[in-house]
């Protein structure tokens, strides 16, 4: 009786992850991260920065969350919050050859370029409203 209980705590429904809204959110966070940035929209420089950081940190949790469904929200999190402090640590690194990486557009938007401590409160800001958005989400389900 246990072991069912169990078995079905762990196999239901809101263990597994949908992929699809995962993509869908993908999308979304990056086309608002490229154009976030613009100067068309007119944000201040703090928020142009920042927002952009944290849209970026979202992204990397929904990607987090699409190649792991089954992990929880709070692993996803965690994960994710691991990834963006080791990529914002390896700018500390200026190899030429992560530096010419880094001189490209798809570099620069992946890798960064220079070590800005405040980047991991944006990010842990982003990571934390994806998170919150997920598990409002889940329980609505």
């Amino acid at each position: 009786m246990i072991g069912d209980r169990t078995k079905k705590m762990s196999i239901g429904t809101n263990s597994f992850r949908n992929r699809l809204p995962c993509v869908l959110w993908m999308a979304v966070l990056l086309g608002a991260g490229l154009l976030w940035r613009e100067p068309t929209l007119h944000l201040s420089e703090f928020m142009s920065k920042y927002g952009g950081d944290a849209l970026w940190a979202a992204f990397v949790f929904a990607g987090f969350a699409f190649l792991f469904p089954r992990l929880s929200t709070g692993g996803v999190a965690a994960a994710a919050m691991v990834f963006s402090v080791l990529i914002e640590l390896s700018q500390l690194y200026h190899a030429p050859w992560i530096d010419a990486v880094r001189g490209t557009r798809l570099g620069a938007l992946a890798l960064g370029a220079n070590f800005n401590a405040p980047d991991l409160i944006a990010y842990a800001c982003g990571i934390g409203l994806a998170a919150m958005v997920e598990h409002i989400g889940r329980r609505i389900r």
